[in-house]
């Protein structure tokens, strides 16, 4: 699987040695800088323009092939109980995988060193350690909502890799097929990230999951730097009435015209 992984890597990096545009930003250290407030992957771009927000997934079309067992552990029947169908309704964490493609504004604060990454959903953030290109990840790291991400440059490409993940819904959550779908604490996730002009950038997602997955599973996104733009303040408790997922009537017809 480990194989498989890198193969993806090196395909991806193609893209990596084309040219790069002249007047893009870049830090003291020459490298470029991405600082700045981003629309993410969950806005639709065009051009140098976001249209608008929507909750992107990751493409069934893109998916792999199962494991054995891979397909139970993937799509999770609903149960009737948000806390177990939908933990982030009530609060719990989203998990990287989910944040990474969610229609919120996200700040990048770069420095030679570090990548610091916050994120307006959940106002969860990132604390990224720049260094050598494919280094090992500490060795006593605990599994987390977010996991354990190292960075390094790979020419004028920002690569993210993260490992340690809890066992966490994958993307949001479908009331329409009958269950969510989820990634095992397997799952290792690779971001690159390069700009294609001065606002606008790639962003590939790698998602190695060998619980679930054959293959890596690969989406090529986009994001867009706002200059104008700010994080706004995000609190998941406020007016929340159907904690736990226990709504009356009243609630509902309350929260719903809120």
């Amino acid at each position: 699987m480990r194989i498989a992984l890198l193969a993806t890597v090196t395909v991806l990096c193609v893209a990596c040695s084309q040219a790069q545009p002249d007047n893009i930003p870049r830090a003291s250290d020459g490298k470029p800088d991405f600082t700045g407030v981003w629309a993410g992957p969950g806005f639709r771009h065009t051009g140098r323009d976001t249209d608008s927000a929507t909750v992107r997934l990751y493409t069934d079309s893109n998916r792999p092939s199962f494991t054995p067992e891979g397909k139970s552990l993937f799509f999770r029947a609903h149960t009737g109980n948000v806390r177990i169908d939908d933990p982030t309704a009530v609060c719990l964490p989203n998990g990287l995988t989910r944040q990474i493609p969610s229609p919120y504004a996200q700040q990048f604060i770069q420095t030679p060193n570090q990548l610091v990454v916050l994120y307006e959903y959940m106002h969860f953030f990132r604390v990224i350690p720049l260094g050598a290109p494919n280094r090992p990840h500490a060795a006593d790291v605990e599994p987390t909502y977010m996991g354990d991400s190292i960075a390094w440059w790979d020419g004028d490409t920002l690569v993210i890799d993260t490992v340690a993940l809890n066992e966490w819904i994958l993307d949001a959550y479908h009331p329409d097929d009958g269950g969510s779908r989820w990634h095992s604490d397997k799952a290792h996730v690779i971001e690159r990230i390069k700009f294609t002009d001065q606002v606008n950038a790639s962003y590939d997602v790698t998602i190695d999951d060998p619980a679930i997955f054959t293959a890596p599973w690969v989406e090529h996104w986009s994001m867009q730097r706002k200059p104008t733009w700010k994080i706004f303040e995000f609190v998941c408790d406020d007016n929340d009435r159907c904690r736990g997922g226990q709504c009356t009537a009243s609630d509902a017809q309350k929260t719903s015209t809120q």
